[in-house]
């Protein structure tokens, strides 16, 4: 199992999240997570490296462009995406992660392991959140 209820309670008793995965034309996975997360009265901030703007929320470029801190990092993007994303996450001090299915990778989730980064994976945050 990859997770556990826990887990994915502690994820979600935080505020503020960076979304990675949105799409500029509104559509997607990704965007559905963003509009569900809204709704729930989370803050989330995407990231997205061409778009200022997606859906009326401010996008930034990168995890590192950021100006305030979140919490936990929503993945929803190829796992090639997903290992650059981790490791700025890391850096930045980003300790909580989500995957959602099929982001990530054998090398993404060694990383999360070494460095004892908290990580949900194989779980749809629309169905648990």
């Amino acid at each position: 199992m990859s997770f556990n209820p826990s887990q994915v309670r502690a994820f979600l008793s935080r505020q503020r999240f960076a979304l990675a995965g949105v799409k500029r034309n509104g559509e997607g996975f990704g965007n559905k997570v963003l509009q569900h997360m809204l709704q729930k009265g989370y803050e989330v901030i995407p990231i997205h490296p061409q778009a200022e703007e997606i859906g009326g929320v401010r996008c930034y470029p990168s995890l590192i462009e950021l100006p305030v801190a979140v919490e936990g990092l929503i993945l929803v993007v190829p796992p090639d995406q997903a290992e650059v994303l981790v490791r700025q996450a890391d850096i930045v001090g980003i300790r909580r992660i989500w995957m959602q299915p099929g982001v990530e990778s054998e090398d993404v989730l060694a990383y999360c392991d070494e460095r004892c980064l908290e990580v949900i994976h194989d779980a749809c945050l629309l169905q648990l959140a």
